[in-house]
């Protein structure tokens, strides 16, 4: 096979389409594997920032940006047409949920359109982001055999799910296995030969809905556990039993448990979207998932929960109403050290806060400015307010979202008349006070 030997000897061209927080730190292991990637994207300022040698993706260094590009190795265009020179391309594209909670695959289903073009014979198309089983053999498959192309005889089809943790620096894209599958025996074939020239381990699953299957399995996995606790700090805090020690207590046994943390709502592209890809598809077979839904239910109820702790605290701490206060919310990221905002109750909370007559503000060190949302437009550019003595004191509270390294938690104790902390990262710090208060 022609495809096989140019992807075994590194000649392959990569086409990586989508270079946000997945496609970025892919395309960038693929060429330091040796191969010359093109990176395809819509965004002007990408392309801009790439050019310039500089990464907007905390998980890639600008020195590892500049190498790839220096080298030839990496280049990125906004002109599609270049699809058609390359003979591996991976869609690394938005997979959201729309208002309902169904999934959107139009990023997909475009992205498939724009391959078409310029579809040809011995082409591997790779499709990385999270979506329900039998998207790839089914609309990935159409869209691209409109061309009379078929996939398995002309051009090959392949799933791999992208398993990246923003933050966790234990793990890159290169050494975190990857689960990989063909649409048949070929294209598996071509599959373990491309990812096995970039990753350590590759996790070959015997069809691509299984590979679909297993990165829902893990975030389904994630969020129902993490509604279980959210779930039980209402319940403990009701009986006076702080459930951060609980869980200390908890992981001390050592089999049978693992730990996961509340906080203030969940966050992340994935988590809390992915769930809902799966129970939308079971819906065609008339089967129910009461669990996972939940889940769902519990998770997105917990930045109402926090308001309601803030106003109560406010109300019987400082004889204060929520609609006369101004608040300062700590953490705008989804999870703490990363620049990631993307699903983060953090924005849910600033607009009940405001909802409710507040005026809110935030701070993170990793968030300078609200970029555009597709949820919360009317944050946009609202900046991280300085974290100083004088600043926290023009705050009534101070509700903890994030618990980022790096903050003098001990200070900001001082400073803040009343501290709502969702994370436990005051008693984390050995930091107790009558005016600190868990949510």
């Amino acid at each position: 096979m022609a495809l096989l030997s140019l992807i075994e000897s590194r000649s392959a061209r990569v086409g990586v389409i989508g270079l946000g927080y997945v496609g970025l730190p892919l395309a960038m292991a693929v060429a330091r594997a040796g191969f010359t990637v093109v990176g395809f994207d819509t965004d002007p300022t990408k392309i801009t920032a790439i050019e310039a040698r500089q990464s907007y993706i905390e998980a890639v260094p600008d020195a590892v940006l500049a190498a790839e590009v220096t080298a030839g190795r990496f280049t990125a265009t906004g002109d599609f047409a270049g699809l058609g020179a390359c003979d591996v391309i991976v869609i690394c594209v938005p997979t959201p949920l729309t208002r309902h909670r169904e999934p959107d695959l139009s990023f997909v289903t475009r992205t498939c359109a724009d391959i078409a073009r310029t579809l040809r014979r011995d082409q591997l198309i790779v499709l990385e982001s999270t979506t329900y089983p039998g998207t790839t053999d089914g609309p990935v498959r159409h869209v691209l055999e409109e061309t009379g192309l078929v996939s398995g005889r002309d051009f090959y089809l392949g799933f791999s799910p992208e398993r990246e943790d923003p933050g966790n620096r234990a793990f890159d894209t290169s050494t975190i296995p990857k689960v990989i599958a063909g649409d048949g025996p070929e294209a598996g074939r071509l599959m373990q030969a491309f990812y096995g020239a970039v990753v350590k381990t590759t996790v070959p699953v015997s069809t691509t809905a299984t590979a679909e299957a297993v990165k829902l399995t893990e975030n389904v996995f994630r969020a129902v556990n993490i509604a279980l606790v959210n779930e039980l700090k209402i319940i403990y805090e009701a009986m006076g039993v702080d459930i951060w020690e609980v869980i200390e207590a908890a992981k001390t046994k050592p089999f049978g448990y693992m730990p996961f943390y509340p906080g203030p709502g969940l966050g992340g592209h994935c988590i809390p979207i992915d769930p809902f890809y799966l129970t939308w598809k079971s819906r065609e077979y008339d089967l129910s998932t009461r669990f996972i839904e939940l889940a769902g239910e519990i998770n997105s109820a917990m930045p109402r929960h926090v308001v309601g702790r803030l106003a109560g605290a406010l109300d019987q701490h400082l004889g204060r109403a929520l609609s006369r206060s101004r608040v300062l919310i700590m953490g705008l990221a989804y999870k703490k050290n990363v620049p990631d905002i993307r699903e983060s109750p953090s924005l849910k909370l600033i607009e009940l806060i405001e909802e409710r007559g507040g005026k809110a503000d935030y701070h993170d060190p990793f968030v300078p400015e609200i970029p555009a949302t597709r949820a919360h437009g009317a944050l946009k550019g609202r900046l991280s307010v300085p974290l100083d003595e004088t600043a926290v004191r023009g705050y009534d509270a101070v509700l903890v979202s994030t618990d980022h390294d790096g903050v003098d938690y001990a200070a900001l104790g001082r400073w803040a008349p009343l501290i709502i902390d969702t994370r436990n990262v005051f008693a984390r710090n050995g930091i107790s006070a009558p005016h600190i208060f868990k949510a």
